[in-house]
Parts: C-alpha cells; structure tokens; sequence
C-alpha cells in the first residue's frame, strides 16, 4: 500500500536475475520504497545470489518465499524482473495478492501466459505498466509532433533498433569440432557487462527479446494495431545465438489496420558494428510532411586517449526516461488511468512478436493473433 505519512510508494522485487534497471529504478525514485526483494526457494543458487545482492544494494531484506514477501509487507506493486518464462506467472501471483505489477519485457515467450496475466488483473482491478522507451525525449517529442498534425495522417514508418552489443564471441569463431556454446552458461558472463537482457533456461532472439522497444514506439505514434507481418531472421554477428537457433537480426514488414504500413530492424550486431552503441532511428512519412529522430540523442560525446573498449563515450542528455515511466506507473495507480504501456497493448506486441517467428519460419505473410 502506499505510506499515507510519506507519499511513498512501498514495492516488492520479485526476482532480479538479468540487469536490474527496473528495480533500481523505482529503488531510485523519491516516490518509492523496495520493501522486500524475493523469489521462490527452488530457483537455483546463482539466482538467489543476485536476488541478495539487490536486497543489500537497497537495503530490504531478502526473503526465498514469493508469495510470504506478497503479504506481508503492505507492498502495493510488485517489480519482475525475472526470466522471461516466468515474468507472467510472477506476475499473476502478485495481481492475485491485490499488487499492481510493474514488468520487465517481453511480457512472455506465450500468448497463452499473457491472457492469463491480463484475467488476473482484470479480476483484481490492478494495473500493469511494460517496461519501455517511450519516455525518451526524442520520443516524447515525436509523439507532440504527429499529435499536433505537423506530418499529416502517417502512412508508412521504419524503425532501426540496433545494439552495439556482443554477448560472447563473434559468429565464426567457434573451431571445427568445439561444442556449441552454452547460452544460459554465456549469459550469465555477460551479467556484468550488463548484456544479459535474455537471461532464461530458454534460448530467445534479438526480436523475442528487444521487439518490444520499436513495437512500443509504433504503440505510440501510430496508434493502430498490427494486422499483418512478413519477417526474416538471421545470424550474423553472435556465435551463442547461432549455436542456440535463435536470431541476432531481424527485419519485419507490418501491415497496420486503417492502411499504413511499418518496417523494423532489431538486432544485436556487435560491439564493433556502430561507433554509438548502436543504431536506433525512426523515420515517418505523412500526408502532409515527414520527420527522423534519434532515439538516444540529446547527447555528449567524450574521448580520450587510452580510452577503455567498452567505454561508453556518448553519454545521453536529459535522460531520465526511468524516472518518467515509474512517474506514469504512479499516475496510473493514484489517479486510476491507464498506463503508458499497458497489459493488452503489451500482450498485442507479444503477438506480433509471435506472427513474426511464425513468418520467419514459413517464409509467407501471417496474421497477428487477436
């Protein structure tokens, strides 16, 4: 429940086993307070360190018991942050025990464990906010620009998603005779360099893992379902996503309901493949104009001699999306609104992500599932 002496809002963490930007941003907001972080006693001991980890970063006790953490610590929202297998099972026991439910992405990896999360919160009138990008200020400032009519009707939009990011060794470099790379092994890593936003028992793609972002930016400038999608899937840059089966990049062609079409490109495409962390551009056309944005930019550039392989030289300007989003997820809890990124418009992303696999995988045109 929210603390009527202070204003705050009191948040269980309900395991952290990839990187914690969505607990340690609410644990950073002067609204919130993480109460407790936990996780269920059969999750394996690698899980339960970083867990521990967490709940001493920000000071709550650590507790192997999910669904004691739920009740007693008059909590009223819950962060999960785990597997992507299991963010709509935690999910659904937190709306159970009256939470609201803030959500690391995806949603899931099974349109059925989306439904199931969106009765639950239905059936307790809790509310639900997707972790996004929608809040960046390009973004922001995207979205006052197609609101006012300054492009006109949009009729067409492509998005490029690219991260500059390796997980492990490059494609091609495993020998002749060397077994395949162990995904949940080279994950795990990764962790430090932060590069393990897939962290599962279960191999998922660049698209899986990452579509929700663009998804979530179409979600916002052209408020029109995805009807239709082509996809391709490939591997081109990560020896770990090649030995799992999975993708590195992606391409999408999406037909959206009212006529206007989009295509996206998501990918992982190395640490050497962009000298800015990667490529992420949205390019509109209208009736009436069009506009392109960078996604990170404002921005500052610093290099220096000696400078560290993975330093990050372009620091982002006015950045503070975490802080907006966790501002909306707060607003949506008081002031009983929606979200900005809400359970069925998640779950329709899920879906597109679906159509999409689908597609890759019979080389024709799918339908989004309803």
């Amino acid at each position: 429940m929210t603390d009527r002496a202070s204003g705050r809002h009191r948040a269980v963490v309900l395991s952290v086993v990839k990187h914690a930007y969505v607990p340690n941003a609410v644990a950073a907001h002067p609204r919130c307070e993480v109460v407790a972080v936990a996780d269920d006693p059969d999750q394996p001991e690698w899980v339960h360190e970083r867990n521990a980890r967490l709940a001493e970063e920000v000071g709550a006790p650590y507790l192997r018991d999910v669904d004691r953490a739920l009740v007693d610590f008059d909590a009223n929202f819950a962060v999960v942050s785990s597997q992507a297998e299991r963010h709509c099972d935690l999910g659904v026991r937190a709306a159970e025990a009256g939470l609201h439910v803030l959500q690391d992405k995806p949603m899931s990896t099974r349109l059925s464990e989306c439904d199931r999360l969106i009765e639950a919160l239905d059936r307790n009138g809790r509310k639900l906010l997707m972790w996004n990008r929608n809040t960046m200020p390009a973004i922001l400032h995207a979205r006052e620009l197609v609101n006012e009519g300054a492009i006109g009707e949009p009729r067409a939009i492509h998005i490029d998603f690219y991260f500059a990011n390796d997980v492990g060794a490059p494609l091609g470099s495993r020998g002749d005779g060397e077994p395949p790379i162990d995904w949940l092994e080279a994950l795990k890593a990764a962790h430090p360099t932060g590069r393990d936003g897939a962290i599962g028992s279960k191999p998922i793609g660049e698209f899986t893992n990452e579509g929700i972002y663009p998804l979530a930016y179409l979600h916002a400038l052209v408020d029109a379902p995805v009807e239709r999608v082509f996809a391709r899937f490939g591997n081109h840059f990560q020896q770990v996503h090649a030995d799992a089966g999975v993708e590195d990049l992606a391409t999408v062609t999406l037909q959206l309901r009212g006529g206007a079409i989009a295509s996206v490109r998501v990918g992982r495409i190395g640490a050497v493949g962009h000298t800015e962390q990667g490529d992420i551009k949205i390019r509109m056309v209208g009736s009436e104009g069009a506009l392109v944005l960078a996604e990170p930019r404002p921005e500052l550039s610093v290099t220096f001699r000696g400078q560290a392989a993975h330093t990050v030289a372009h620091a982002r300007l006015a950045n503070e999306y975490d802080r907006l989003l966790v501002d909306n997820f707060l607003d949506a809890i008081e002031s009983d609104r929606d979200t900005l990124l809400n359970a069925r418009a998640a779950r329709h992303i899920c879906a597109v992500v679906e159509a999409a696999g689908r597609s890759a995988g019979s080389g024709r045109v799918e339908t989004v599932a309803g």
